[in-house]
């Protein structure tokens, strides 16, 4: 019976220093590593996620309205602002006592249409069911 190799292995262990080289020339700083991770993870939180997306959407939202659009409380919704904010995603602007909550730049705004179009893209092997491990 053939051998079937993983694609995530070497079959030959050849390493091809040129590239290596020049990989490791271009790395990322680890303290930037850190910075992009720490961005992620703000990412991953379903209710961050939402607050930015209807922000991509809508322009421009107050945190009532934010809380009404995302299905949160208004203080799960301004505890998220705290941490985007901080992280530099949005910016607020103030008109007399109500403040209103954008994204901060152009740069926030293509990284969450690309996060968008790339999450909600058709996978190659969509609709391709795979057994239950164990299953027959």
């Amino acid at each position: 019976m053939p051998r079937t190799e993983s694609l995530d292995s070497c079959s030959v262990k050849v390493v091809h220093a040129a590239r290596v080289r020049s990989a490791r020339a271009r790395r990322t700083a680890p303290s930037e590593i850190e910075r992009i991770c720490a961005l992620f993870r703000l990412l991953g939180d379903p209710t961050r996620m939402r607050i930015l997306e209807a922000l991509l959407l809508g322009d421009e939202f107050c945190v009532c309205d934010l809380a009404a659009t995302v299905g949160a409380l208004e203080t799960t919704v301004s505890q998220s602002l705290r941490l985007l904010r901080a992280a530099g995603l949005v910016r607020a602007r103030r008109e007399g006592r109500m403040v209103f909550y954008t994204l901060s730049d152009a740069t926030v705004r293509r990284l969450l249409e690309d996060t968008r179009a790339g999450a909600l893209a058709e996978a190659p092997d969509a609709g391709v069911r795979r057994p239950a491990r164990g299953a027959r």
